[in-house]
C-alpha cells in the first residue's frame, strides 16, 4: 500500500489520542474514513475536524465490547464504501490495582474492550479486507504486551493476548499467501487521557491510592505525543511492518525483555518492593468499601 490517497480506514477509538490523531493524519492524505467511538460528542468533534479537510468521513457511536455493533459496523462501512482497505483496532482502556483485589467485573469489563473488541474488529473486516485486494490490520498491543508491570495484570492480560492474536494472524496470512498485510502496534508512553480514564482499585499497601495520583505518575513517563505515534502508525501500514515499536521508551524495553527475559522480572520487582511496596499498610478495600468504577473511555495510551 504506497499510498493512503483514497483508501478506505475504519478506525475505532477515534475520538481522542492516538485514534484523533490517526485519523486526521488520514484525511490530510486524502483516505475515507469510517470512524467509530463510544463518546459521541469526541467522535463528531474528531470527525468534523476531518471533514473540515475535505475528507469523507461517516461517523459511528459504537461500544467495541458489542460484537453485534461491529459486525453490522462492519457491513455498514463495506456497503457505504463499496470497499473497505484498512482497519485499526484501537479502542481501549486502561484500569490499575493489584490482582487479588481487581473484581471480575472489571477484568472482565477490560478484556471484552481491549481484546475482545479487536479479535471481532478483525474478524468482521476481514472478508473486505481480503476482497480489496490489498488489505490491511492494525492492531494496537502496547509495550505491555511486551512486559508485565505489577498493578497492572489485567491490562497486561489483554496486550499480550492483541500480542498472540495479532502474530498469529499474520503467520496464517502469510501461510495462505492472503492480500493482506498486519502490523501489530506496541506504544510505550503517549501523552493521553488513558490513565485518567483508567478504572482504579486502591491499594494502600503498594502506594496506590487515588486514580489521579496514578495518571500524575503516567503523565510524567509520557513522552510521546499523539501526533508522532500516528506518524508511526501510518508509516507501518504504507511500509507493510509487521511489528512496531513507539517511542525510546519501548525500543528500550522491547531490549532489555528480550536480553534478560527472566530476570527483567525480579529486576522491576525488586524496584517495585523499594519504591512502592509498603509491608504493614492497611489491607485493600473490600468491593463494597471500593469506589465507583470510572466512566468507559475508549481512548488508547
Amino acid at each position: 500500500m504506497r499510498t493512503m490517497n483514497d483508501k478506505v480506514v475504519a478506525l475505532t477509538g477515534a475520538g481522542s489520542g492516538i485514534g484523533r490523531a490517526t485519523a486526521l493524519r488520514l484525511a490530510r492524505m486524502g483516505a475515507r474514513l469510517a470512524l467509530a467511538d463510544v463518546n459521541e460528542a469526541n467522535l463528531e468533534r474528531v470527525a468534523g475536524e476531518c471533514r473540515a479537510t475535505g475528507a469523507e468521513t461517516v461517523a459511528t457511536v459504537l461500544d467495541v465490547a458489542d460484537r453485534d455493533a461491529i459486525y453490522a459496523w462492519a457491513a455498514a462501512t463495506a456497503d457505504h464504501f463499496g470497499v473497505v482497505h484498512v482497519v485499526i483496532n484501537n479502542a481501549g482502556v486502561a484500569m490499575g490495582g493489584r490482582l487479588e483485589d481487581v473484581t471480575d467485573e472489571d477484568f472482565q469489563w477490560l478484556m471484552d474492550i481491549n481484546f475482545w473488541g479487536v479479535v471481532h474488529g478483525t474478524r468482521a473486516f476481514m472478508p473486505h479486507l481480503r476482497a480489496s485486494g490489498d488489505g490491511h490490520v492494525v492492531n494496537i498491543s502496547s509495550v505491555f504486551g511486551i512486559i508485565a508491570m505489577p498493578l497492572n495484570g489485567p491490562y497486561n492480560a489483554s496486550k499480550f493476548a492483541v500480542r498472540g492474536f495479532t502474530e498469529a494472524l499474520a503467520e496464517e496470512l502469510d501461510v495462505e499467501g492472503a492480500p493482506v498485510s498486519v502490523t501489530c502496534v506496541h506504544p510505550g508512553g503517549i501523552d493521553t487521557n488513558i490513565a485518567a480514564a483508567a478504572r482504579f482499585t486502591p491499594t494502600k499497601s503498594w502506594g496506590l491510592l487515588s486514580s489521579e495520583g496514578t495518571a500524575d505518575e503516567f503523565k510524567k513517563l509520557a513522552r510521546t505525543s499523539p501526533d508522532e505515534a500516528a506518524e508511526a502508525i501510518v508509516g507501518a501500514i504504507v511500509r507493510k511492518r509487521r511489528r512496531l515499536l513507539i517511542g525510546t521508551d519501548a525500543r528500550i524495553i522491547d531490549a532489555v525483555q528480550r536480553s534478560i527475559p527472566v530476570l527483567y522480572q525480579s529486576l522491576v520487582a525488586r524496584i517495585a518492593r523499594r519504591t512502592r511496596y509498603r509491608p504493614g499498610a492497611a489491607p485493600a478495600p473490600t468491593e463494597t468499601d471500593a469506589p465507583a468504577a470510572a466512566p468507559r473511555a475508549e481512548t488508547r495510551p
